[in-house]
């Protein structure tokens, strides 16, 4: 699915990543971790494409291809979905129009036309269904007034009608409560198959209660230094981050 190789990169003529490897394979959830400033968030904008990160060398391999001179809505058209720390609002633009026209221009991007009126109504109305979404959320206008947890889970909404290849999920539990923390987690779950992967980017080991990984990576210092499965996370809840930057000499 996906592939990263020695990957370096900047922003503001600052480097953040200093090699990045990793493979993240069809059906599989990952974890990203890692203490502020070493470099989850700046990898989650490089793989998504964000313009003002600059890759100053190696590869973005998605399902064969590399990515690497691709715009984002390029990427996004390719399958990789990005939900963000801060959603932005759009006030006269509903979540259904939104979603419309989203959908609609990846569409495009392959070579389709427009989905038919009735298939749009069905699968916002299964999606919706799928993650407990009230139909009345889906006619306000996108953020607009929406609590923290009214956000990610109109992110989730999202990712269930684009059904990306690839979902990265960056610190998608900041500053939601337990009940939040709990719907979210379920809506991604419940969107998790063979034929797709997710990256989660987190701090704390609280959200992978929910979202179980296959797979714990420690980034520190723009590198990758640790990697494990799901119990590196409970590890890391008990210790801190203090004991991977002695480990590795930091």
């Amino acid at each position: 699915m996906l592939k990263i190789k020695d990957l370096h990169a900047s922003v503001d003529d600052k480097t953040i990543l200093r090699g990045i490897n990793l493979e993240v394979k069809a059906g599989e959830v990952h974890a990203i971790m890692g203490p502020n400033g070493s470099g989850k968030s700046t990898l989650a904008s490089v793989i998504a494409g964000k313009e003002e990160y600059e890759v100053d060398k190696g590869h973005i391999i998605l399902e064969g291809e590399d990515i690497g001179e691709l715009e984002a809505d390029e990427r996004a058209h390719k399958g990789i979905f990005l939900s963000f720390q801060y959603p932005v609002e759009i006030p006269g633009v509903s979540v259904t129009n939104f979603m419309k026209t989203a959908i609609n221009e990846t569409r495009k991007a392959r070579g389709l036309a427009d989905m038919p009126a009735n298939e749009m109504l069905k699968l916002i109305r299964e999606k919706s269904e799928l993650l407990e979404i009230d139909r009345k959320f889906l006619s306000r206008s996108l953020n607009e007034g929406f609590s923290g947890g009214e956000k990610k889970r109109n992110e989730i909404f999202q990712m269930a009608m684009l059904e990306p290849k690839l979902a990265i999920l960056d610190e998608t539990d900041s500053g939601l409560d337990i009940d939040a923390l709990r719907i979210v987690a379920n809506g991604v779950n419940k969107l998790k198959s063979k034929d797709n992967a997710t990256i989660v980017i987190t701090h704390y080991q609280r959200l992978l209660d929910y979202i179980v990984p296959d797979f714990v990576h420690v980034i520190h210092n723009g590198r990758i230094v640790k990697s494990g499965g799901k119990e590196l996370a409970h590890e890391l809840e008990e210790k801190g981050y203090d004991w991977i930057k002695e480990e590795v000499g930091a």
